[in-house]
């Protein structure tokens, strides 16, 4: 009986393991949130200020970013992939990116 609980004590703890392992890697790797026409962006949450933008086109982008009240916080056009934006405070904000007839609005938050 005492090898039972040996065996599924270490089952467990292995199991365990594996699991917060798993979990680490999904954290490492961000995600980009993308609609259908690839348009999005990551990291969100934000903590190092800069966000990195993903196209399925390499054609210019139009970025705008609203706080909660629709006030424009920031508004330019990118042709890189990285968008600084250390210069808006922490927060909730609305972020628009349009590409040619391609556009997606989403929720960004800055830490």
């Amino acid at each position: 009986m005492r090898k039972n609980y040996f065996y599924i004590l270490t089952l467990s703890l292995c199991l365990f393991a594996l699991t917060a392992s798993a979990q680490d890697n999904a954290k490492q790797q961000p995600k980009p949130q993308e609609t259908a026409d690839g348009l999005g962006f990551y990291p969100n949450p934000v903590s190092n200020g800069k966000i990195y933008i993903t196209s399925k086109t390499t054609a210019n982008k139009e970025i705008t970013i609203f706080d909660v009240l629709g006030k424009k916080v920031l508004q330019t056009s990118l042709s890189a992939r990285e968008l600084n934006i250390s210069s808006i405070s922490p927060g909730v904000y609305i972020i628009k990116i349009k590409e040619g007839d391609a556009s997606a609005t989403r929720k960004l938050i800055i830490k």
